[in-house]
């Protein structure tokens, strides 16, 4: 926290001046003016590289300018001018810099040179790439003799197609399917959810159904923070008259106005576009009872419309008859649940659903967008398939315009997946990856997200090795993981910058500095250019534009490459040199493992716009076990059902982030969309909440987990601060507020952990005074 924390409420539209001011800002602060802005009119462009933070769509006739604030940030912020190079690290023990916030850490620059921890210092001590290769492939080999079961190969999000694909080959050639990925913390809900709805584990909407689309639904996701060029499509379709509906618990200025700082109209007049024409603020955890309602109107309307003769039906009676099943039985449990339930469960009111009914109802194409406040909660799993419900019964998958539209977060993090990032073998081609590299895959199920902190309490998991990301801070239960973290035999982390997970260590630990995406990534054969999917599946080339930030950067390939040369017997049908040389043949390995996806992979994906994966759900072409579309009956409105919760004094949680924030890269203490400046303890607070609880604006408080386990887990020195907020619950900054949440309280089926809804009780630790008030 700063010294003077202030709140000033922000009466300013997403977009407009404020966005610029920021974008100038960033590149001033990080000493890249000029190279920055060379590079950002290269973001997102087919002769340019793929933004490294969000992983929204890449259109092909791009704006002059295709980048978003945050994603200019995330440019500034790896094309920063500052170092942290080996004198550094003389300077600072870890255990010091385990003190500095996590601004502070990412704050201080790249890194520049491969480090081991020394023991006896405390400190990282710079060491050759030969050296390192070596040992970390002795330490790597020993643990395999062990046990190869015992070292998790986990990835961020943000590394190539090629990168990831030499990625997942090493785990398997190591001996294990441990390749738990951001996806264990976001979408998985997604990708458990949709395969049994739609036979498909992603999204089916394309950039250009959003120019058809004549209504819009968005279910917790926030495209000012999270995806802001999501706007430019959504403000073309409100110039159209197309409605747009949000059920979301804070009133997110992104979903409310927009101001597109690339039109001089919009830029020299007061003029701005209003986003959602109704916003629902569904009370936390309140997602399956305010789609149940929209679900229960619509049948209702049908119902009356077949009892009316020459009536038009309201739902889409031909598509269901011809493309689904299991309709039947989820009308009947729509109309058997009673409004009573779903107006309190949801915190809204039936007129109000019902008025978000009869705009489904009247339009021809319907596109549902949703994020991780519906994937991230112990029924986010049947959140997701509600939304897919509720566009079946339209027909809207599989039509022009229409479909559904999961917005991931990391710039490839469904690209991962794709290409076997996958703790499931079920999941990965293992008979066509023997075939070609002549070895036996492992078959027993990995290790994700959850199960890799299970694994590090119980002390099953040895080793760790960290392609981006800062796992420790990321995960739940953060004061026992981070105890049991240094009882790790290896851990090994990738990265560009210095974060909390390069400090708490294993007992051999290494710091391996990488290339940025954006950086010129020189090998044999010369300039690499490498892929990436965005979340609507498209395949795109992405090559660097900028210097690299030190000569003595290996690219990730390169160091995937080091470390599995250093560890596995010679195999002459892995290649490891010859990919690193050359990514091209990186890209012929995969087509060849996915010839279907990756058809002519080489020749495609520099194409303006990228290349579509195939998804057969848009085709209506069901691939579930029926070959149909399933309708599925939620297991009843409470999105906690196992999570008990009782008393007045409990709240439920749900972490966000600001938007000088990009997953746990924190670029400022401020979040200027909710008003809040040089602070992020905080808790936001619905009015009556504060005064019931007998708490004053700018009390200090102490959260803990209403989670009756045996566990104490709390958060204290959080800034009690009122905003719009539904009654019963609170909001506050990821991950700041992690620790609250136990490793336990995860998604059924997908084992994301449930972030969005926590239950917390609020311990006063101090009163202001009228000093502290603002």
């Amino acid at each position: 926290m700063s010294d003077s924390p202030s709140f000033e409420p922000n009466t300013h539209p997403a977009g407009g001046w404020g966005s610029i001011k920021a974008v100038g800002t960033y590149l001033l602060r990080e000493g890249v003016p000029l190279a920055g802005t060379h590079a950002l009119l290269k973001q997102n462009k087919s002769d340019g590289f793929a933004c490294v933070s969000c992983a929204w769509a890449k259109p092909a006739q791009p704006h002059t300018a295709e980048f978003c604030e945050n994603g200019a940030k995330a440019t500034a912020w790896e094309l920063t001018r500052k170092r942290m190079p080996a004198a550094f690290f003389a300077e600072h023990t870890l255990t010091e810099l385990e003190g500095w916030s996590d601004h502070a850490l990412e704050a201080g620059g790249r890194l520049t040179v491969p480090m081991r921890w020394d023991a006896a210092t405390d400190r990282y001590l710079e060491v050759s790439w030969d050296d390192a290769f070596a040992d970390i492939g002795a330490e790597l080999r020993a643990l395999r003799a062990q046990d190869p079961a015992s070292v998790v190969f986990y990835a961020s999000g943000r590394a190539s197609l090629e990168t990831s694909y030499m990625y997942q080959l090493l785990a398997r050639l190591y001996g294990n399917n441990n390749l738990p990925d951001s996806s264990n913390m976001c979408h998985e809900s997604t990708s458990v959810a949709l395969p049994q709805t739609i036979g498909v584990p992603v999204g089916t909407v394309t950039l250009d159904d959003f120019e058809q689309a004549d209504a819009i639904f968005f279910f917790g996701q926030n495209p000012g923070v999270n995806s802001p060029r999501m706007l430019h499509p959504l403000q073309n379709a409100r110039k159209r008259g197309v409605p747009i509906v949000t059920f979301n618990p804070l009133r997110e200025p992104g979903l409310v106005s927009f101001a597109n700082p690339q039109s001089p109209v919009e830029m020299l007049t007061p003029a701005e576009t209003a986003i959602s024409t109704q916003y629902l603020q569904v009370k936390i955890a309140g997602d399956i009872a305010a789609i149940s309602g929209m679900c229960k109107a619509l049948i209702a309307a049908d119902d009356a419309a077949q009892a009316t003769a020459g009536a038009a039906r309201v739902l889409d009676a031909a598509f269901i008859a011809e493309h689904t099943r299991g309709f039947d039985e989820f009308a009947a449990a729509m109309r058997a649940t009673g409004w009573e339930a779903i107006e309190r469960e949801s915190g809204l009111a039936r007129s109000d659903l019902e008025a978000a009914a009869r705009t489904f109802a009247q339009a021809r194409a319907v596109i549902c967008v949703y994020g991780m406040g519906l994937t991230q909660h112990r029924q986010g799993v049947q959140n997701v398939q509600m939304v897919s419900n509720l566009l079946l019964m339209g027909g809207h998958i599989g039509r022009p315009g229409a479909g559904i539209c999961p917005v991931r977060g990391h710039s490839n993090v469904q690209g991962q997946r794709t290409v076997g990032i996958t703790e499931k073998p079920e999941l990965a081609p293992l008979d066509q990856l023997a075939a070609l590299y002549d070895f036996e895959p492992p078959r027993k199920k990995g290790m994700n997200t959850v199960e890799t902190c299970t694994g590090v309490l119980d002390g099953s998991v040895r080793g760790f090795i960290g392609l981006g990301g800062n796992f420790v801070r990321a995960v739940p239960e953060t004061e026992a993981i981070e105890a049991a973290w240094r009882k790790l035999r290896l851990t090994v982390q990738i990265a560009t910058k210095l974060n909390r997970s390069h400090l708490i260590h294993g007992e051999v630990a290494y710091l391996l500095p990488c290339l940025g995406r954006i950086e010129i990534d020189t090998q044999a054969s010369g300039e690499q250019t490498v892929a990436v999917e965005d979340s609507t599946g498209f395949m795109h080339a992405s090559k660097g534009v900028a210097d690299p930030a030190a000569a003595t950067l290996r690219s990730e390939a390169a160091i995937i490459a080091g470390m599995a040369q250093a560890t596995l017997p010679p195999n002459p049908k892995v290649p490891w040199h010859a990919w690193v040389g050359d990514y091209a043949k990186v890209r012929d390995a995969i087509e060849a493992t996915w010839p279907e996806i990756f058809r002519d992979f080489n020749a495609r994906f520099r194409q303006p716009g990228g290349f579509q994966r195939p998804i057969p759900a848009r085709e209506r072409v069901w691939k579930t076990p029926s070959g149909k579309a399933h309708f599925i009956v939620p297991d009843g409105l409470d999105e906690n059902p196992d999570t008990p919760a009782h008393g007045s004094d409990v709240l439920r949680l749900m972490t966000m982030r600001s938007d000088d924030q990009f997953n746990t890269t924190i670029y400022s203490l401020d979040d200027r969309f909710r008003g809040i400046y040089g602070t992020r303890q905080v808790l936001l607070m619905n009015t009556a909440d504060m005064a019931r609880l007998g708490l004053a604006e700018g009390a200090m408080v102490t959260a803990t987990t209403a989670v009756d386990d045996g566990q104490h887990r709390a958060v204290a020195g959080l800034r009690v601060t009122p905003y719009d907020i539904p009654p019963g619950c609170v909001a506050g900054y990821y991950p700041e507020c992690n620790p609250l949440m136990p490793l336990a309280h995860h998604a059924l089926h997908s084992q994301v952990p449930a972030a969005k809804s926590i239950p917390v009780r609020l311990h006063l630790d101090s009163i202001p005074t009228e000093a502290q008030r603002p």
